[in-house]
C-alpha cells in the first residue's frame, strides 16, 4: 500500500513550499522595477526608431526647418527641475528619513506639469505663427515627437498622483519607496531622452 501510494503521488499538485526552500522569483528586483526596465527599453526603441525617420526626411527637398521656440529653454529647465526633485525624495527615503520628502515628491510633481503647460502654450504660439502640423514635414514631426514625449510624461504623473494621494491620505513614504524610486527613474529617462529630442531639434 505505501509502495503504490508514493507511485501514484503527484508531487505538482502540492502546495506551499517544496523542500524546505522558499518560494522566489525569476527576478531579484521586484516585479514592477522589472516591468518597468521592460518598459524603458520599448520606449527607447520606440522613440530611436521616430528619430532615425526625422534625420532620414530631412534630407528630402520639401522639408523647411522651423525657428527654435525660445519657450522650449525654459520648459527644458522646468523638467531638469522636476527630475532633480524625484531624485531628492528618492534620496531622502532610500536612507529611511521622512523630512521634506513630501515637498520634494510634489514639488516633483508640480513641475512636469509646469513642463506640459509650457509645452502646450509653445505648440499654441507656433500655430498662431502659422506653423501647421500639415504645412510642412518638419513641423508635423516636431508636434509628433514632442507629444510623444508629452504622452509618455502624462503616464508618469499618473502613478504620481496615485502615489501622491496615498500621501495626502495619511501614508508614510516609506510604504510608498517604491513608486518613489520607480517614478524617479522614469523622470531621469524622461529627462534624458528630452534633451536628446531638444538638441535634434535646435540643431535641424
Amino acid at each position: 500500500m505505501s509502495l503504490f501510494k508514493n507511485v501514484t503521488v503527484k508531487p505538482w499538485e502540492r502546495k506551499g513550499v517544496i523542500g524546505g526552500l522558499e518560494p522566489e522569483g525569476a527576478f531579484e528586483s521586484p516585479n514592477e522595477k522589472v516591468a518597468l526596465s521592460i518598459f524603458l527599453v520599448v520606449a527607447s526603441v520606440v522613440f530611436s526608431l521616430f528619430t532615425v525617420g526625422y534625420i532620414l526626411r530631412m534630407e528630402l527637398p520639401d522639408w523647411r526647418p522651423l525657428s527654435e521656440p525660445g519657450q522650449l529653454w525654459f520648459n527644458t529647465a522646468l523638467l531638469v527641475v522636476s527630475s532633480i526633485l524625484f531624485q531628492w525624495a528618492r534620496n531622502i527615503t532610500k536612507s529611511d528619513g521622512e523630512k521634506n520628502v513630501r515637498v520634494a515628491f510634489f514639488g516633483a510633481g508640480v513641475f512636469a506639469i509646469l513642463f506640459i503647460v509650457g509645452q502646450l502654450i509653445t505648440w499654441s504660439s507656433l500655430q498662431s505663427a502659422g506653423y501647421f502640423m500639415v504645412s510642412n514635414p518638419a513641423n508635423a514631426f516636431y508636434y509628433l515627437l514632442t507629444g510623444l514625449h508629452a504622452a509618455h510624461l502624462l503616464g508618469g504623473l499618473w502613478v504620481w498622483s496615485k502615489s501622491s494621494i496615498r500621501l495626502l491620505s495619511g501614508g508614510e513614504p516609506k510604504d510608498i519607496k517604491l513608486s518613489i524610486e520607480l517614478c524617479t527613474l522614469y523622470w531621469h529617462f524622461l529627462l534624458i531622452v528630452w534633451l536628446v529630442l531638444f538638441a535634434l531639434l535646435s540643431n535641424t
